[in-house]
């Protein structure tokens, strides 16, 4: 090839490249702008609420207070909803964010959808087992098709903990003992739920957890303490993690154990130094239920008002069912033990979702009754469960 060719391939290239970078930054500056409006506008009080997520099923607060939804989504004061399936009941209550709060900003809705929605598939375990990553993927599809359908757009799963003592009773919720088939499985998951486009109505949003070291608790014991040298943390634990972050999962939920005497929830250096900087993920951080508070009893946090700061301080971006950050936050801005910066920052993770979601374009595009009676438990579908199950 002469020199002329060379050079027009390389011009060519790098024109191609530029132009691709522009159409990128343009979509993030698109997102940017408008995320960056919002905030200016948000009192101090919406931008915490857009951190705060309540279950609609559960009794929420401290001690078992029940929660006003209808009021506190009004306010502003709620970002995420979790155990509500069904469009009529997801309509009610995005219509109170969206219609009848200041600034509009719809909900995310989340679920545990462990092993399929309504079509029911092997456990996670069973389905690793087989080691057929087409299955695993095509169930996930399958499963994010019917949860969009109902209405949900955020699923807590997968589980990729690494689970090496039978003792645990979650092993079931995982791939089992071996990093490089946990890995694989984690994948498959995270392509089967999201897709290549968030904004499709029927991709939802993933949840890799429980970040980290939850299947390495003493004795089996649930939330109990764990014990990680850094060379098993890397070589067993992470691997899954960074297969699907590397995915594009676009949310993480930290562990309720702790780490080496530090709760996951209050652990800066795991969750920030190691998941964000060295391990790459800028999707959006949410604690296990009530495990904000739950660093009490660990020991770490003397009252809920220090377990608002070091959750946030640790990089916790949404407050799961434990409504310290609405209770505490304010206080602790007001004292200057927090800083604009990091609830912003939190902030724009959360609406970053929303977006890539396309719920700011139509915050009722997982709210169609009729997509929902079509699709649930459709034979066609429960006909291609069938055939993976049967699958070598």
């Amino acid at each position: 090839m002469s020199k002329k060719n060379v050079l027009l391939l390389v011009l060519f290239f790098s024109a191609t490249l530029t132009m691709l970078g522009a159409n990128t930054n343009s979509r993030k500056n698109r997102y940017y702008s408008k995320i960056e409006s919002l905030l200016n506008n948000m009192t101090i009080e919406e931008k915490i609420g857009q951190l705060t997520q309540y279950s609609g099923k559960e009794l929420t607060g401290p001690k078992g207070d029940s929660i006003d939804l209808a009021v506190e989504i009004k306010k502003g004061k709620v970002g995420s909803l979790l155990n509500i399936t069904g469009v009529e009941n997801i309509k009610k209550q995005q219509d109170a964010a969206v219609k009848q709060s200041r600034l509009g900003i719809p909900l995310i809705f989340g679920l545990d959808v462990v092993h399929g929605y309504k079509t029911i598939f092997p456990v996670p375990l069973a389905m690793a087992s087989s080691w057929d990553m087409d299955a695993i993927k095509k169930a996930s599809e399958i499963a994010a098709i019917e949860t969009a359908a109902s209405g949900v757009q955020w699923t807590f799963a997968p589980m990729v903990d690494i689970a090496r003592d039978p003792r645990w009773g979650r092993i079931v919720e995982g791939a089992g003992e071996d990093p490089f088939l946990g890995a694989a499985a984690a994948k498959a998951q995270v392509d089967g739920f999201q897709g290549n486009d968030l904004s499709n109505e029927n991709t939802i949003l993933a949840c890799v957890k429980h970040f980290i070291g939850y299947g390495a608790a003493v004795g089996g014991r649930d939330y109990n303490n764990v014990d990680l040298p850094r060379i098993t943390l890397w070589e067993i634990y992470i691997p899954p993690f960074q297969s699907a972050i590397d995915a594009g999962v676009g949310t993480v939920m930290s562990a309720f154990n702790d780490v080496n005497g530090i709760p996951m929830t209050g652990n800066k250096e795991l969750l920030t130094d190691v998941l964000r900087t060295k391990m790459g993920f800028n999707g959006f951080i949410v604690s296990d239920w009530n495990s904000v508070a739950e660093m009490i009893p660990h020991g770490y946090a003397r009252n809920r008002y220090q377990a608002g700061q070091l959750a946030l301080d640790a990089g916790i971006d949404m407050d799961m069912a434990s409504n310290i950050y609405n209770q505490e936050l304010p206080k602790l801005f007001k004292n200057k033990h927090i800083t604009i910066e990091q609830i912003d920052n939190a902030v724009r993770k959360v609406l970053q979702a929303k977006f890539e979601l396309g719920l700011f374009d139509n915050p009722y595009l997982y709210c169609n009754i009729e997509r929902e009676k079509a699709l649930l438990l459709a034979k066609k579908i429960v006909q291609l469960q069938e055939t993976l199950q049967e699958s070598p």
